[in-house]
């Protein structure tokens, strides 16, 4: 009954969610070539605010744990589980005094509106995941700059997104150069959880009535430890808050 309830919510919200992209296009044009980075950041964070309004449509809501926890003025990394989009749509506006930048897949630079423009020039970096070798120095470019600029790297280690939930083995090279060429940064663990049910049948129609749930770990230092143990710590904190 829910699924054939969704059919036209999910026509309204997407046309919702459609023309949210396109009116903030142009505004995150301007604001990016005509008054800088801060006021771009800012059409980024308003652009995303009104996306979680249209989840609001489905029934979404959000709950974000132990953000306090997070060290301020220093470099961060959050590494994450990956469910769907509304992760990421969500982490833009619940973190956004973080100023959060992606490791995303080159396919998201071109063709979307909003979302393409703003991960090519919000400092994102976008990678070829079939060639390793090009993703290396983007991602040390990345941990340079929020080494440089106090900021924060967001990277899903699982390499893709979890259709059940069902949390996938962690890659370890992006979150490796990531602590080698930002030396001062925490690493912040964070679990998703129930962002999958928004996608359980697809993209149309979607999961009504659903709570996202992102808990923030215990942050680590990265000064503190070998990669290893960082690593294992890391990835045993994120799979630990998953529920399936």
């Amino acid at each position: 009954m829910q699924k054939l309830i969704s059919y036209p919510i999910s026509v309204i919200y997407y046309l919702c969610f459609g023309l949210t992209l396109v009116i903030f296009h142009p505004i995150q044009w301007v604001c990016f070539n005509v008054f800088g980075y801060q006021a771009h950041k800012k059409s980024v964070d308003y652009l995303n605010f009104f996306l979680l309004k249209c989840t609001n449509l489905l029934g979404t809501t959000y709950k974000f744990e132990n953000i306090e926890s997070i060290p301020k003025d220093v470099p961060l990394i959050f590494v994450s589980n990956h469910q769907s989009m509304y992760d990421i749509i969500a982490m833009i506006w619940f973190f956004r005094r973080f100023h959060c930048k992606f490791v995303s897949k080159k396919e998201l630079g071109s063709g979307i509106p909003s979302v393409s423009f703003n991960l090519r020039h919000g400092g994102s970096v976008l990678i070829d995941r079939k060639d390793p070798k090009q993703a290396i120095p983007a991602i040390k470019g990345l941990s340079e700059y929020i080494e440089k600029h106090n900021r924060t790297a967001v990277i899903f280690p699982e390499g893709t997104r979890s259709k059940t939930g069902e949390p996938k083995e962690f890659a370890q090279s992006g979150l490796k150069i990531l602590c080698k060429y930002a030396p001062s940064a925490y690493v912040v663990p964070i679990s998703i959880n129930n962002s999958w049910k928004m996608v359980k049948y697809g993209f149309f129609p979607l999961g009504l009535g659903n709570h996202l749930t992102f808990v923030v770990h215990k942050p680590l230092a990265v000064k503190d430890y070998n990669f290893a143990e960082l690593m294992k710590k890391t990835e045993t904190a994120v799979v630990q808050g998953i529920k399936i």
